[in-house]
C-alpha cells in the first residue's frame, strides 16, 4: 500500500481530537474520588477497548503478539537482538513508564484546566517523543541530510514554537485572571503545582512512543496477518497497543490502589450514596438534593433553616459509569487513530508524533475557549492564543509536506561515462 501523508494527516487530527475531548465527560462525574473515575476511565481505556477494537478488525491477533520474531535494535552504538519475548517485555516497559506520565496527566487537567494544561504537558512530551527515537538509533543525521527531512525538522521545530506561544498564553491567563475567576472554571487551580505535575507528565508521557517502536516487529506480523485476509492494514498496530497499554494499566492501577487505601473510599465503586465533607453542607429546595459550601448558600437559604449537615448524598452511579466508559473509549481513540495515521507516514514516521501532540493542544485550546477558561482575559492575550493555534497548524501542514516530498523522491543513478 503506498503510504498518503494528506490522509496520515487527517488520521493523526481526528486521533488528537478524540485525546482533547477525553477529559470533558470526567466533567458529568459526580461524588467521585479522583481515583476512582480515573480507574474506571482507564480500565475502557487500557483494557475493554484495546482487545475489543483489536478482536474486531485484526483476525488472529494474539499469533501477532505470540509468534515467535527477533529484532535487532540499536542501543548506544551497539545492536542488540530480542527474541520475542524481549520485544513484548520492551513493548511493556516502556508502556509502564508512560503510565506514570498518564495517571499525571489527570492531574495536570485537574491544576491547570484543559487548555493551559495540555499545552505545558505536550510541549515536552512532543519533544522527547519526536526528538528522542531518530537520536537513539542515530538515523537524525541521515534525516538531516535529505531535503524531506529537512522539511520535517522545520515543521517540528515549527510546531515546538507553536506549543511555546501557547505557553505564554497560559502565562498571561495566570497573570490577567483573579483567583476566584480561575477557581470558577478549574475549582483545583494552583499553576505551580500544575507546572511542576506537567513536566514529569509531560516527559514520562513519551515513552508511550518508545513503546510503540519497540513493538514495530509485532506490527509486522500483523500486516501479514491482515494482507493474507484481504483486510486493510490500517490496523497493523492494534495488537502492540494492547501491550503498551497494559504496561499503563499496569502502573495506573498501582497507583490507584494506594490512593484508595490511603483514603478509604474503595467502597465508591458500588456505592449509591456518599456522605460530603465536612466542609460542605445539604441543601433541600423543594426536591433533589445537592451539595455546596456553606459561603456559596444564600441568606434566605440560611434563615430558612434548610441546611442539613452531613446528610448522604445520593450518587448516580450508572451516570458515572456511562461517562467514565465514555471518557476512556475516547482517550483510546487518540491512538486508534495514531496507529492508522503511522501507516500512512511513509519512511519519516517518526514525526507521526509531533502531528499528533499538534493536533491535541490545537483541539484542546479550542475546548478551553468554548468552556470558558479564557474568559475575562485580554484581547492580548485571545491573540496569542489565535497565534499559537495558527502556528501549530502550519507545522501540521510542513510535517505533512516533508513527508510527502520524501515519498515522491526518486533515487538518483549516476552514470559515469568511460
Amino acid at each position: 500500500m503506498t503510504a498518503n501523508p494528506v490522509l496520515g494527516v487527517v488520521f493523526h487530527w481526528i486521533g488528537g481530537l478524540a485525546s482533547a475531548s477525553f477529559y470533558v465527560p470526567y466533567r458529568k462525574v459526580h461524588h467521585w474520588s479522583w481515583e476512582t473515575y480515573w480507574l474506571v476511565g482507564g480500565f475502557f481505556s487500557w483494557i475493554i477497548a484495546p482487545l475489543v477494537f483489536a478482536s474486531l478488525l485484526v483476525p488472529d491477533f494474539w499469533h501477532a503478539l505470540l509468534s515467535p520474531k527477533t529484532e535487532r535494535v540499536p542501543f548506544f552504538g551497539h545492536p542488540l537482538t530480542l527474541s520475542n519475548g524481549g520485544i513484548l517485555f520492551l513493548t511493556y516497559l516502556f508502556g509502564a513508564l508512560w503510565g506514570l506520565g498518564g495517571l499525571t496527566f489527570g492531574l495536570t487537567m485537574r491544576y491547570l484546566g484543559i487548555g493551559l494544561g495540555m499545552a505545558i504537558a505536550l510541549s515536552y512530551c512532543a519533544a522527547f517523543g519526536t526528538l528522542m527515537p531518530p537520536l537513539f538509533n542515530g538515523s537524525i543525521i541521515h534525516i538531516a541530510q535529505t531535503m524531506s527531512g529537512q522539511v520535517i525538522l522545520l515543521g517540528v521545530l515549527v510546531c515546538l514554537l507553536g506549543i511555546a506561544v501557547s505557553g505564554v498564553a497560559g502565562m498571561a491567563k495566570e497573570r490577567e485572571l483573579p483567583e476566584e475567576r480561575k477557581k470558577a472554571t478549574v475549582k483545583e487551580f494552583n499553576f505551580s503545582k500544575g507546572l511542576l505535575v506537567a513536566t514529569f507528565s509531560g516527559v514520562m508521557s513519551a515513552c508511550f512512543a518508545y513503546g510503540l517502536a519497540a513493538g514495530t516487529p509485532i506490527n509486522q506480523v500483523a500486516q501479514q496477518i491482515l494482507q493474507r485476509h484481504h483486510r486493510a492494514v490500517f490496523w497493523d498496530g492494534l495488537p502492540a497497543l494492547i501491550v503498551v497499554l497494559l504496561g499503563g494499566f499496569t502502573t495506573n492501577f498501582i497507583w490507584c490502589a494506594i490512593l484508595h487505601l490511603r483514603h478509604h473510599n474503595v467502597h465508591e465503586y458500588l456505592a449509591l450514596t456518599s456522605t460530603p465533607d465536612k466542609n460542605h453542607i445539604v441543601t433541600v429546595v423543594d426536591g433533589p438534593e445537592y451539595s455546596e459550601p456553606p459561603e456559596a448558600m444564600s441568606r434566605k437559604s440560611r434563615r430558612a433553616g434548610m441546611a442539613v449537615a452531613a446528610r448522604p448524598i445520593r450518587v448516580p452511579l450508572l451516570i458515572n459509569y456511562a461517562f467514565c466508559a465514555l471518557a476512556g473509549t475516547l482517550w483510546y481513540l487518540q491512538f486508534f487513530f495514531y496507529t492508522m495515521g503511522q501507516t500512512q507516514m511513509g519512511p519519516y514516521k517518526f514525526s507521526g508524533w509531533t502531528l499528533h501532540m499538534a493536533s491535541i493542544i490545537i483541539f484542546a485550546t479550542l475546548w478551553g475557549v468554548a468552556l470558558h477558561e479564557w474568559k475575562g482575559t485580554s484581547k492580548r492575550t485571545h491573540l496569542i492564543i489565535g497565534a499559537g493555534l495558527a502556528v501549530l497548524i502550519g507545522s501540521t501542514a510542513i510535517i505533512g509536506y516533508g513527508n510527502y516530498l520524501k515519498i515522491i523522491q526518486k533515487p538518483v543513478t549516476v552514470v559515469v561515462n568511460r
